[in-house]
């Protein structure tokens, strides 16, 4: 593992897991009362548009999936609203303990930012018996925060539909569908001003599917074997906006989620870009040079080389480094990697 996050910090530094632009959606609001059964009806969900279909974690230095993933959003009132199809021939599912480690059994997860500072951030996952795990997270594990479990998501409500036979390898399945729906009343907790978002807001949103390889052995499903190892083959990392690493705890690589209050299917609409996203991206590689330089100096840098004029201010144990953006807004990026603007 720390091989790995050594390697990640070289990677980022030089921005090689960084894409041009992430996934976006526009989210828009539904009139319809939303029945949470996995079913993803016509009634409920038919004019909304499905995302495009899911990227390996890596992104294009990867093959595509194996099998499709895609989603869909929606919000109200009350609720922000998530469904997602999962096609899969082998359906199954073991573990039943709630907070338990789902991806450790193929499943879906959920990650949300509201303020899109990196901090207090949302983890939702849930397998194919509908069982879950959802986590407060209040900063990246990179910058040393650990998940807090005890966390619930109270008023949530999930529910999964599958099509096919849950744990019998002797038929071919389809795949599965899961409906989601998040209450306003505990996500606005970590949103800006404490609310819901306004129409044209834009929240950082991905989602991932862990899928492993799996073999039928005495008539029951199990994870394919490394006869090198005598493990587990690695599992698969299929994400909506890929994050250019096996790392979904890097926020800033996330897509964005647009809300608009229009109703869905009144008329189509693309979200809007983020004007400072290459400043973000920029204050990013800096923060990840600066956390090699005190891995190798034991102290950071106060000039650092870059494109856009920078400002730093470093102590003994801290940095802050500020760049302009695009829209006129000064961005700032510190030690444990929040970013957010004046």
């Amino acid at each position: 593992m720390k091989r790995f996050f050594s390697m990640f910090l070289i990677l980022v530094a030089f921005g090689v897991c960084a894409q041009d632009y992430p996934e976006s959606y526009m989210c828009f609001k539904t009139n319809t009362e939303m029945k949470i059964d996995g079913l993803l009806s016509q009634e409920e969900w038919g004019k909304a548009k499905w995302s495009n279909k899911f990227v390996d974690i890596e992104g294009d230095a990867k093959p595509k999936p194996t099998y499709k993933t895609r989603v869909k959003m929606l919000w109200d009132e009350d609720y922000f609203y998530i469904a997602a199809e999962l096609e899969e021939p082998h359906i199954w599912a073991k573990l039943k303990q709630r907070d338990t480690v789902i991806f450790y059994d193929n499943d879906f997860e959920v990650f949300i930012d509201p303020q899109g500072d990196n901090h207090n951030y949302y983890e939702f996952e849930v397998n194919a018996l509908n069982t879950i795990w959802d986590l407060l997270i209040a900063k990246p594990y990179r910058d040393g925060a650990p998940a807090i479990n005890a966390w619930d998501i109270k008023g949530m409500k999930s529910a999964v539909k599958v099509y096919g036979t849950l744990n019998d390898p002797s038929d071919k399945d389809k795949k599965w569908c899961i409906e989601m729906a998040f209450p306003w009343q505990v996500l606005k907790e970590c949103a800006y001003q404490g609310r819901k978002p306004k129409s044209g807001e834009q929240w950082r949103v991905n989602f991932s599917r862990v899928n492993w390889d799996i073999e039928i052995v005495d008539g029951k499903y199990q994870k394919k074997i490394n006869p090198d190892t005598g493990k587990a083959y690695p599992e698969h990392n299929w994400v909506w906006s890929p994050q250019g690493v096996i790392a979904m705890h890097q926020p800033e690589t996330w897509g964005y989620v647009e809300f608009s209050d229009q109703a869905v299917g009144e008329k189509s609409m693309s979200p809007k870009k983020d004007l400072d996203y290459p400043t973000k991206k920029e204050l990013i590689r800096l923060y990840y040079l600066e956390k090699k330089m005190f891995k190798k100096y034991g102290k950071y840098f106060d000039k650092i080389t870059s494109d856009h004029e920078i400002s730093i201010e470093t102590t003994s144990r801290q940095f802050l480094i500020s760049i302009k953006g695009e829209s006129g807004k000064n961005w700032y990026i510190n030690q444990e990697s929040k970013i957010w603007s004046e």
